[in-house]
Parts: structure tokens; C-alpha cells; sequence
């Protein structure tokens, strides 16, 4: 009877030890779990942090550019926007990754396709008396032919006010590449037979010899002739004769030298500038019947 008191103390104190271990490893096991969890946690924060962040971000962004575009719809249809003399610094991205992203270059491929088209469909004059008009093409030059990008892309794209003399400095260097687009649709005007003029607002006097070279250097060759802007501007009353070509006086006038000269002008190819400050880039297609 002693032996069976003994046995079952014995078996009550292996189970109350047995107890105590499995309590002991539970607890050691919550304990390491503990920082486990905690660094979940911290991480799964962290994680959350960084995604708001960066959503924060892509807002900003993302508002900036709706705003580029707003402004830009705005400045287009008929300038509805308040006086300016630069783009709003939080336009810069938005014209920056249309002029250097190659939008600009895929609306000018769309422009001068349509252009090329039309110029598909035209017959030219085979008589060549000087009672017979000539078919003649008038091409822009800068911004148009040649490009001033690089100078446009020093000063932000017009966030920054326009600088005369560094502009006039670009054009000293001779430096202004082809625009390849106005490029390709100059040479098809010349294999045509298209009497082809360039026409541009620098002076003649001190701009004559490095802008035909640039032009030439760039592929320009074999046009009519390089029409410069004299001292003093000539043709003023041409301004209230051909208003509704939203073009300027000096550009009309040569409507008008070209029609003397016995030229039927099919279409001028234009970079608008004078109605947007100077500060964003236009494509103006101007078809005008000789008088």
C-alpha cells in the first residue's frame, strides 16, 4: 500500500514538472515570436509609408502635368489666358516632354503629310512666260527649316524671359540644326518643280551670309531665293489688306513681292510666334490665292 503512495506522488510530481517544462517552452517560444512580429509590423509600416509617399508624389506629378496641359488648351484657343511673358515654371516638364519627347516631332510628321498631299494634287504650270505664274512655296526658316531648340531648351522652354542677345549669339554660331520633317518636305517640293523661297525675320544686313550658310550646311539647297527682313520694315498698309492670315506685316508683304515677280504662292509653311510671345512653338498652314 506504502509502495502505491509512493508511486502516485511520484507520477504527481513528473506531471506538475512535465507542466511546468511545456508552460516554460510555450512562454520562450512567444518571446522569440515577439520581435518577429514587431519587425513585421515595422516593416508592413514602413511598406505603407513608402507607398503613400510615393502616391503623394505621383500626385504631385500627375497634377503637374494636367495643369501643363489645362494652361496649354487655354493659351491655344485664342491666348484665353492672363498676359505673360514666361510659361508657368510648373508647365516646364509638360512642354519640356513634348518638345524633346517626340510629340512635337509626331505632329509635325502628321502636319507635313498633309501637306505633301496636297502638294501631290497640285499641277504645275508648264509654261514659264512672264505672263504665266510660277508655282511658288514659301518655307519659314527659324523653327521651321532650322530649329532653335538648343536655345530654347537652355532657357527652360520659355519658364525663363527671352534673351535677345543670347539668342542672336545662337544664331552667330551658324549652329541651328535642320528640322529633319521640313527637311524632307523641302527637298520633295524642289524634286516637284516647286519654285521654292525661305523666308525669315533676321536682318539682311548683319544675318544674310551665316544664315544661308546654315541652311546650306543643313541641306537647304537649291531654293529660289533667301528672303531677309530689311531696315526700315517696308509694306506697312499690307497689314490691314491680309489681317485674316493672322501672320506678320513683314510676312504679307512678301505675299505681295512674290505675286509681282509673277509667282502663284500655293501655300506658306509658318511658325507662328509674334501672337504667343515668343515662347511656344506653332505650325500656321496659310493658303493664299494670287491676286
Amino acid at each position: 500500500m506504502l509502495k502505491i503512495k509512493i508511486l502516485q506522488a511520484v507520477l504527481a510530481g513528473l506531471t506538475f514538472l512535465l507542466g511546468l517544462l511545456s508552460n516554460l517552452v510555450l512562454r520562450l517560444q512567444k518571446q522569440s515570436q515577439k520581435p518577429q512580429k514587431q519587425q513585421k509590423l515595422l516593416q508592413i509600416k514602413s511598406e505603407l509609408d513608402s507607398s503613400s509617399s510615393s502616391s503623394t508624389e505621383m500626385m504631385v506629378v500627375d497634377d503637374d502635368d494636367m495643369y501643363g496641359l489645362s494652361w496649354r488648351l487655354a493659351m491655344e484657343t485664342n491666348n484665353n489666358v492672363r498676359p505673360w511673358k514666361t510659361i508657368p515654371l510648373r508647365c516646364y516638364k509638360h512642354v519640356e516632354n513634348y518638345m524633346i519627347g517626340g510629340q512635337y516631332e509626331h505632329d509635325m510628321n502628321l502636319i507635313v503629310d498633309e501637306i505633301m498631299f496636297y502638294a501631290s494634287q497640285i499641277t504645275l504650270s508648264t509654261s514659264t512666260t512672264t505672263t504665266t505664274h510660277q508655282d511658288a512655296w514659301v518655307l519659314d526658316v527659324d523653327d521651321t527649316c532650322i530649329s532653335n531648340i538648343p536655345y530654347y531648351k537652355a532657357k527652360r522652354f520659355g519658364c525663363d524671359p527671352f534673351d535677345s542677345a543670347m539668342f542672336k549669339a545662337w544664331i552667330n554660331q551658324g549652329m541651328c540644326p535642320a528640322n529633319p520633317v521640313v527637311l524632307r518636305l523641302f527637298k520633295t517640293l524642289i524634286e516637284k518643280g516647286f519654285k521654292v523661297f525661305l523666308v525669315t525675320g533676321r536682318y539682311e544686313g548683319t544675318l544674310a551670309k551665316i544664315t544661308t550658310d546654315n541652311l546650306h550646311n543643313q541641306g537647304f539647297i537649291g531654293y529660289q531665293r533667301l528672303i531677309l527682313r530689311k531696315l526700315p520694315p517696308t509694306m506697312q498698309c499690307c497689314l490691314v489688306m491680309r489681317r485674316d492670315l493672322h501672320i506678320s506685316t513683314f510676312s504679307i508683304g512678301i505675299f505681295f513681292v512674290l505675286d509681282d515677280f509673277g509667282y502663284f504662292l500655293e501655300v506658306s509653311v509658318w511658325v507662328q510666334k509674334n501672337r504667343l510671345k515668343g515662347n511656344e512653338l506653332l505650325i500656321i498652314l496659310c493658303h493664299h490665292q494670287s491676286m
